[in-house]
């Protein structure tokens, strides 16, 4: 075991371990002490509460109960009993209408109340006269004693939807006693438990013996039932004036106090177990959290205190097999005025000596690539040129040849059929054989023509400055009028005026080779449209010619500009056009470059050095 290893389980042995035990001993202790707080403070705020209602809602009971008792009711006429429920009725804001019932239960007179909340009392809706004088079964109270109370049923408020409970006095002695019944809004009892909630870290509950809630510190649990599991445990111990438990599903701690004078109320208050545990939580976290930083402290300091040394000779041997891997930028970092810096500081002057040697190496050889690689270029291009020149010079001497040996022949023919049809009449049989052989002949004279006009190079081309808008113009008004009458669309786009060095004839001569090829390709295409576009870019000029014709197959494409290869559907001449076209470009010194699309059409592009 490495020395920095037994360090650090001796500095864990003397120091963390005790630290945590000592810490997660406190914890259990802060936690019970904690438990016994929370259900002490609950239990007391449990009872404060309950007594607070009880008194709050008893209170203006007794106020009604009083101002009823202390009044003679039997032989009031109707202002005088309705003055007499305008008492009762004022005695508390909570009260939102009375009505007199007689001992059978039916009503007496006109009840007492606002369709709408006025003076501090809740509205009330005439609708529900009917559930208030059957929310107390009145005949209980019939053997009792005069003004006495007695509570009914609670249920929602119709106009305010807070909770609302119906209130029976008895307004006089014996049997056939009329009574006084009383809606009482709970908003106030609402407000008593928001304000104790307000101090604590619970919710409030007032609850009936079944488990509905009647009001709550969170109003929206209003009129709702009780957790089941609250209920059950709150069932259970029902004997007990205050009752504290724990439920798991879900996770709370409950309090429960009767609220006193015989009310058939508990005041429940429910603290959510984590929130209740947080701070002995938080407790938790803070010690562990310190436990962790100790222990990470210690192996800082260990690691710092025991590999030290070996931590930088590590760093010179990584460096050291960075270097035999070819990585000659990698350092070593100097600290210190020892024999490891001394040693740090000699790598790396070392490798700075390599890597810039090895710079200057990549430089050269980047230079060498560039300068070969441009030297290919070049030769690549001149070797193109030298084949397509060769190949035009070839087939030029062939032209010459063929035609000089043809045109003799061929002037003997065509003398001799004329001179046979201007002897003949008309209506000779032999005319239509002769006229065609006069026909054949002429055909074979233009084709030696033809090899005679591309075999005649001159020496040097006449160059000079030539507007391309110019050329495009005037090779246009050769043709135009032909491209009209095959119904092909002309559109040109001409940019302003651009100079360039070219022979003007011969410039000509290869933008109508290009439009006669363009024209011949829409021949038997739906859309006809040629377009010439003149510009200059990256310090060249170019004339573009594009058709929407049939396309050039990709397996074509390289032999375009070779002499008599033609893409033409019928043979009408020799395949010279692009040929001538390209070797007057290429004397211009300038280029052709071109892009096709089987069924969309073609572009060529003429590029010419600017004047």
């Amino acid at each position: 075991m490495k020395l920095y290893q037994q360090l650090i389980l001796f500095m864990l042995a003397a120091t963390v371990l005790p630290l945590a035990v000592v810490g997660f001993y406190l914890l259990s202790s802060s936690e019970a002490e904690l438990v016994r707080r929370i259900s002490s403070e609950q239990r007391a705020l449990a009872e404060a509460s309950a007594e607070s209602v009880g008194s709050t809602l008893m209170k203006t009971v007794d106020a009604m109960a009083l101002v009823a008792e202390s009044l003679e009711w039997d032989g009031l006429n109707d202002d005088e009993a309705r003055g007499a429920l305008t008492l009762i009725f004022r005695q508390s804001n909570a009260v939102s209408a009375v009505m007199r019932l007689d001992s059978a239960g039916k009503p007496l007179g006109q009840p007492v109340f606002y369709t709408q909340e006025s003076n501090g009392h809740p509205g009330f809706a005439e609708a529900s006269l009917e559930t208030l004088s059957q929310s107390v079964p009145v005949q209980t109270l019939k053997h009792g004693d005069k003004g006495q109370a007695a509570l009914g049923r609670v249920y929602a408020h119709a106009l305010s939807g807070h909770s609302a409970v119906a209130v029976a006095i008895k307004l006089g002695a014996g049997e056939n006693a009329s009574f006084a019944l009383a809606e009482i809004v709970l908003k106030d009892l609402e407000d008593v438990l928001a304000h104790k909630a307000k101090d604590s870290v619970g919710r409030l509950d007032l609850v009936d013996s079944t488990g509905r809630i009647l009001v709550s510190s969170e109003p929206e649990r209003r009129l709702a039932m009780l957790e089941a599991a609250v209920q059950a445990q709150r069932t259970a111990a029902a004997g007990e004036m205050v009752r504290s438990f724990q439920v798991e599903q879900p996770s709370l701690r409950v309090s429960a106090a009767r609220v006193p004078r015989a009310l058939d109320f508990d005041v429940v208050v429910s603290v959510d177990e984590a929130v209740a545990l947080a701070p002995v939580r938080t407790m938790r976290h803070t010690v562990l959290g310190s436990i962790g930083g100790s222990f990470a402290v210690l192996l800082a300091l260990g690691a710092l205190f025991t590999r030290r040394i070996t931590a930088r000779l590590s760093q010179v041997s990584s460096a050291v097999e960075a270097l035999g891997r070819g990585e000659l930028d990698r350092r070593v970092k100097v600290d210190g005025d020892d024999e490891i810096s001394a040693l740090a500081s000699t790598f790396n002057i070392m490798g700075a000596e390599l890597e810039a040697a090895r710079a200057r190496l990549m430089r050269w050889n980047d230079d060498l690539r560039a300068k070969v690689d441009e030297a290919t270029a070049e030769l690549k291009a001149a070797q193109v040129q030298l084949l397509e020149a060769q190949k035009l010079a070839a087939v030029g001497q062939l032209g010459a040849g063929v035609a000089h040996e043809l045109n003799n022949p061929l002037a003997g023919i065509l003398g001799y059929v004329q001179l046979m049809l201007m002897s003949r009449n008309d209506s000779d049989d032999d005319m239509d054989t002769l006229r065609k052989i006069e026909q054949s002949a002429k055909r074979c004279k233009e084709i030696t023509q033809n090899l005679l006009r591309f075999s005649q190079q001159r020496a040097r081309a006449d160059l000079r400055a030539v507007d391309l808008n110019n050329v495009v113009r005037e090779a246009l008004s050769l043709t135009e009028s032909q491209m009209k009458g095959e119904g092909v669309s002309l559109q040109m786009e001409l940019a302003p005026p651009v100079r360039v060095k070219a022979d003007p004839a011969q410039s000509t001569q290869v933008v109508l080779a290009l439009v006669s090829n363009a024209r011949t390709a829409m021949l038997k295409t739906g859309s006809k449209v040629l377009t010439l576009r003149t510009g200059e870019r990256d310090g060249k000029g170019f004339i573009e010619v594009e058709d929407t014709g049939k396309g050039i197959l990709p397996e074509h494409r390289h032999r375009v500009f070779e002499p008599f290869f033609t893409t033409k559907d019928v043979w009408s001449n020799v395949g010279l056009g692009l040929s001538v076209a390209y070797r007057i470009v290429s004397e211009a010194g300038g280029t052709i470059d071109m892009r096709s699309e089987v069924g969309k059409g073609s572009c060529f592009t003429v590029w010419l050095t600017k004047a």
